[in-house]
């Protein structure tokens, strides 16, 4: 470090600035060990494992088919049933796992209550995988 000056006034007072330069070599010199040290660091070991392939157990969800016609009637898989019949199938559905589809194929001339009704059993029993089925429009 310096202690003098070029200045013939201030000639025998101390320097009070810090040389930088000498810190920043210091430090650039820390890291360039650190970037070459830091690879070396990581400790692995070397394990021949067994190979094993498992598949998954996908258990397919069963699908029920229910059906509204245009005066009302409800269809279980094809098997006309009443509401109460439908609701009962409904809860008994509901605690299976995993849980069906219901697929719901109503009438376009079906009153909207006897749909709304349906949604609200299966809703009732725990089922929430309920899809509409319908017909695309020709072209």
């Amino acid at each position: 470090m310096a202690f003098a000056s070029f200045d013939s006034k201030n000639a025998g007072a101390p320097m009070a600035e810090i040389n930088m330069v000498p810190l920043i070599d210091v430090m650039l010199v820390l890291l360039v060990i650190f970037i070459v040290t830091a690879p070396l660091l990581t400790h692995t070991v070397k394990l021949d494992l067994p190979k094993a392939s498992s598949q998954p157990n996908l258990v397919k969800a069963e699908k029920i088919d229910f059906a509204i016609d245009a005066q009302g009637l409800r269809f279980w898989n094809g098997e006309r049933v009443d509401r109460a019949e439908a609701a009962r199938r409904f809860a008994l559905e509901g605690k299976r796992d995993p849980q069906p589809e219901v697929h719901l194929r109503a009438d376009q001339a079906t009153a909207y209550r006897s749909v709304a009704e349906t949604l609200a059993d299966a809703s009732k029993a725990g089922l929430g995988k309920v899809g509409f089925v319908s017909e695309p429009e020709a072209p």
